[in-house]
């Protein structure tokens, strides 16, 4: 195949093409970051990068500007604009390719559900919305970005293009710089233990199945619209963090009230929203479709993410 990644210089743009090149594929990487392999957009507006659309097999749309920030007006709006003006261009790019691609992969978020510890949300029974901070006007909320996000999708004139959305919990890669080497930095820290409580679950994918979700997505042609891609088992946040500790071998983990959780993102310059929201999602079309996960469980993949990131170190 031939895959066009935009908005592909990011921890997962390098980890799909790396995989995908190991088997073989062509990978064309769009980026704002210019120079090596990568051809150069704004991510707001055609240009050159287009050419590389027509023609390609597959597209998978990336951009975004980071949600590891605080939350206030002028971020969430960066937030906003990045993911839409993205989408609505990479629409605009399929819509001119004289041999547009057969499928287009956009990146979503599975923090468009509803914050819930009563039960899983899923494509065809989730609960959107809820748990936003507090926010003015058009940039209220993460959600609102989120639902924005998927609307500039779905009303791309793209008629003979299959579009999927990416509802992604949080893909976990042992690479430098991505929440897995974060989370690692608290436990390896005793920063661990339960969070205001530690009820709110955390849904998570190992990058490996991630990928090959992705690949499935591409072959399946009954899959289109939303799809969450999660592991089937999330957990609760006091057990997730309790077997990551095992995996990287520290033995306490201290927990934090929700004020300290405050104080702690104030300094760190993120929003508790990260990790107090409670992502309580499952896979219900991937695995309805056939997928099969080759890590369900975060025991297995804790270890495998830890092994593979002292590896690296």
């Amino acid at each position: 195949m031939k895959v066009v990644a935009t908005g592909g210089t990011g921890q997962l743009g390098r980890v799909l093409a790396r995989e995908l090149r190991a088997e073989g594929h062509e990978v064309v990487i769009v980026g704002r970051s210019a120079g090596g392999d990568v051809v150069p957009w704004d991510g707001r507006t055609l240009g050159p990068w287009a050419r590389h659309v027509d023609g390609a097999d597959v597209v998978v749309n990336l951009a975004g500007r980071s949600v590891n920030c605080r939350y206030h007006k002028h971020h969430l709006a960066e937030m906003m604009f990045s993911r839409v003006d993205s989408t609505r261009v990479v629409g605009e790019a399929i819509a001119a390719a004289a041999k547009p691609p057969r499928v287009w992969l956009q990146m979503s978020t599975a923090t468009i559900y509803a914050h819930r510890l009563d039960a899983p949300n899923d494509e065809g029974t989730g609960v959107l919305g809820g748990f936003e901070p507090e926010a003015p006007g058009y940039w209220r909320s993460s959600v609102d970005i989120a639902t924005q996000w998927e609307r500039t999708l779905r009303e791309a004139p793209t008629p003979n293009t299959r579009k999927i959305a990416i509802r992604s919990s949080f893909a976990m890669s042992p690479d430098r710089g991505g929440i897995f080497d974060t989370l690692l930095w608290l436990v390896r820290r005793g920063f661990s233990g339960a969070f205001a409580g530690g009820e709110q679950r955390i849904s998570w994918m190992h990058d490996r199945d991630f990928v090959r979700a992705l690949r499935f997505a591409i072959d399946r042609e009954s899959l289109e619209g939303p799809v969450i891609f999660a592991a089937p088992e999330p957990l609760r946040q006091r057990d997730f963090f309790a077997a990551l500790r095992r995996a990287a071998g520290v033995p306490i983990g201290l927990p934090a009230s929700a004020w300290m959780l405050d104080v702690g993102a104030w300094i760190l310059r993120t929003d508790p929203e990260l990790i107090l929201k409670s992502r309580y999602v499952v896979p219900t079309r991937l695995l309805e479709s056939g997928f099969r996960f080759d890590f369900p469980t975060w025991a297995p993949a804790a270890a495998d993410l830890v092994t593979r990131w002292r590896a690296g170190s």
